[in-house]
């Protein structure tokens, strides 16, 4: 009956480190969200971006993406890396994960494309069971804890896991729109040797639509938004970004429209940011201000950044990003 308990106890601790990481700048790095944007601009490039959420807490999560890509021509294909890798500090949950992205570009008009893409990945999650405290350990008479136990329950340290994902995009010269269903084979992600955790899918509906100013400005303005669904959790992700030169900066606020919780809030965040091309670089800084009254989290910060091999040149046939 006690691994019973336990297991049961194991499973809703890791529910909430079982969804999937959501990047604030989903405009700057598309790649976080979905993989048809692999080789979206023709030639190689290369990104990093990093995520600290709560620091301010004992509960922190650091998150971090990379990714190279390449375009290859003469198919009209891209072909991708990527590395995700969480982690969680109090509990020592880790994430990692290698994605291989494929993406086929087909041309529907005069403006619009249509990139659908694939994505096989290997994940591995892990955790710290050798600082799990359990019942026959405590000694209450000699006030000590006893280093081994006795109980039976099988924990593996280590779960491997194979993941499927698939995306599609359609985008003309400056506006895009995409949806991703990320773990349609639902992986097992258990962390005892006989259980069974099925991971759900993660689904998302993403856009950044042009608005126009007017033929005698530079200053571009986008509408951008971001639905996800996994489990019993959503978040819509909406706001605004303008571009004035080399800069760039965006306003958005993160809320949970179809909440599961009658105290769960309506909008969690608000989230600013900042951005700067530099020859082929392009940089990212965001920082999401808390507006519940989950206390002095220290909010939450990502910083990013992504290099084009080649130059930061325009193409035809690129999506605007």
């Amino acid at each position: 009956m006690k691994k019973v308990l336990i297991g049961c106890m194991l499973c809703i601790s890791f529910s909430g480190l079982a969804q999937d990481p959501i990047f604030t700048q989903f405009f700057m790095i598309p790649e976080t969200l979905n993989p048809g944007f692999t080789a979206g601009k023709k030639v190689t490039r290369a990104g990093i971006i990093h995520r600290t959420q709560w620091p301010g807490l004992n509960f922190s999560i650091n998150t971090q993406y990379a990714f190279v890509d390449n375009w290859f021509e003469e198919v009209d294909s891209g072909l991708g890396i990527s590395i995700l890798n969480q982690k969680e500090t109090a509990t020592r949950y880790n994430l990692t994960q290698v994605n291989l992205n494929y993406v086929h570009e087909v041309q529907l008009s005069n403006d619009w494309f249509f990139r659908p893409s694939l994505t096989f990945g290997l994940g591995q999650k892990s955790f710290g069971f050798q600082d799990l405290l359990l019942e026959d350990q405590i000694n209450l008479f000699q006030g000590v804890i006893n280093p081994t136990s006795i109980d039976p329950i099988d924990l593996s340290d280590t779960r491997l896991f194979f993941d499927f994902s698939s995306s599609l995009m359609f985008y003309n010269e400056h506006s895009w729109v995409g949806f991703t269903a990320k773990h349609l084979n639902r992986p097992n992600i258990s962390m005892t040797y006989d259980g069974t955790v099925a991971l759900d899918m993660f689904m998302s509906l993403h856009t950044s639509i042009h608005i126009p100013l007017g033929y005698r400005t530079e200053t571009r303005l986008y509408a951008l938004a971001n639905a996800m669904t996994q489990g019993e959790y959503s978040r819509v992700d909406a706001g605004a970004k303008v571009e004035i030169d080399k800069f760039s900066f965006a306003l958005l606020a993160s809320s949970n429209p179809f909440r599961s919780e009658i105290n769960s809030h309506l909008f969690h965040s608000i989230n600013g940011f900042v951005g700067l091309e530099w020859e082929s670089f392009k940089f990212g800084y965001s920082y999401d201000f808390n507006i519940t009254d989950i206390g002095r989290t220290g909010g939450v910060y990502e910083l990013s950044v992504s290099y084009e091999f080649g130059g930061n040149r325009s193409c035809f046939g690129c999506p605007d990003y």
